[in-house]
């Protein structure tokens, strides 16, 4: 595998940057850029340009509506649209949903769904962590249990990202309690619009209202709604957390997190130098660079891999782990850097050498407090150990 960019490669990313610097709207990357919360018409938007543009469904093959990229140019595309500001594409229609369909799904599934992925007919949530059952998914109760062409569903999932946008959610159930846990689990697509269902909003430590709780009280769902095997949803699963642990990595992101901590470092006085001369804090941001140049090439030989075998493996767990700690380590150093003006309140506040406004310090305190989720969700990283050490270490 050769990791440096050919003249095609470079000639693509002129062209995604040229293309992005025309056509990403001012007001989407100004709100990426003041870390403010995108609204769901900005999501919309961001999501019909690409589309239009026959971007958007990258990770899906040219007959499905992909751009049929190589994983040189994936890498490419992703690393521009952050240092452009582009929002992340939410990823439960396009990036979980959608390959799971074209893998698992009937025809008659792929040709509805797919087509109104695209177009944002549709927008999907994820309906797998239950409370008690986040990190041991395999622990789930919601319960499936099959009247004639219905299934009616009870039970409960929580932490459902972006819920409250959402007319769609793809689910885990049990149908079988009576088997090994892992087999008696089925992939279910169901309607918000299904009378029983409620959804509740959490509020997250930051104040803001990401996730939310959805409770399901006798929903009927047609049968048709199952996704593959009934009772074989677990397969189905392991393979949709294998596509979601690569998004979570965030290798571009981290990319423009790290030049914002340079950029800080370089603004901020300690004493009579800048941050960034102080021995200390400049070994952490060397660090963090070194572990990020070296998750990058991991990233590539994952999609590498991913385009040779159709499908991540499971040294994604090691992607998810890096990722989630590099990005966590980047945005702390941003606190570090701002001191007390970090602080969670709006206005002026002086450190004796600089005076930092709201446009300096909003929202950095919400951003470290929100990544603290990162290495929890999409399977804790604890639990990533323990997979990387059975099937790769086979211990």
């Amino acid at each position: 595998m050769d990791l440096s960019f050919s003249a095609e490669d470079r000639a693509f990313q002129d062209e995604v940057r040229g293309w992005l610097a025309d056509n990403l709207p001012a007001h989407i990357s100004d709100a990426v850029r003041s870390g403010g919360e995108l609204t769901k018409p900005m999501m919309e938007e961001w999501h019909a340009l690409l589309n239009s543009r026959g971007w958007l469904a990258v990770t899906w093959p040219v007959e499905f509506g992909g751009p049929g990229w190589t994983p040189v140019q994936k890498h490419i595309f992703e690393e521009e649209c952050c240092r452009a500001y582009a929002p992340r594409i939410v990823p439960f229609g396009l990036n979980m949903l959608g390959p799971v369909l074209i893998k698992f799904g009937t025809r008659a599934q792929q040709e509805y769904y797919l087509p109104r992925i695209l177009d944002g007919t549709d927008w999907w949530c994820q309906g797998y962590s239950e409370p008690g059952a986040g990190s041991d998914l395999a622990s789930l109760k919601t319960r499936a249990v099959r009247d004639g062409d219905e299934y009616v569903i009870n039970g409960q999932k929580t932490w459902t990202t972006l819920g409250q946008h959402a007319n769609k959610i793809f689910c885990l159930v049990r149908t079988d309690p009576d088997v090994k846990q892992q087999e008696g689990i089925s992939f279910v697509l169901v309607d918000l619009d299904t009378p029983g269902i409620e959804m509740r909003p959490i509020r997250l430590i930051e104040g803001g209202h990401e996730v939310n709780e959805v409770f399901f009280t006798d929903v009927r769902v047609p049968v048709a709604n199952l996704v593959g095997e009934e009772n074989k949803g677990w397969t189905i699963a392991k393979y949709l957390l294998t596509h979601e642990r690569t998004g979570i990595a965030g290798v571009g992101f981290s990319m423009q997190a790290l030049e914002e901590v340079k950029a800080l470092a370089r603004k901020v006085r300690r004493g009579s130098g800048r941050l960034i001369d102080e021995p200390l804090f400049a070994a952490r941001i060397a660090q963090a660079e070194i572990d990020l140049e070296a998750m990058k090439i991991t990233n590539l030989r994952m999609l590498f891999k991913a385009q040779e075998q159709g499908a991540p493996g499971p040294e994604t767990s090691i992607l998810k782990i890096k990722g989630t700690v590099i990005h966590q380590e980047l945005k702390d150093l941003a606190r570090r850097a701002l001191g007390p003006a970090a602080a969670p309140f709006p206005g002026h506040v002086s450190d004796g050498n600089m005076m930092f406004g709201p446009e300096d310090t909003a929202h950095n305190a919400a951003r470290y407090f929100n990544n603290r989720k990162t290495s929890i969700f999409g399977g804790s990283n604890e639990i990533q150990r323990n997979i990387l050490t059975k099937t790769m270490l086979e211990l």
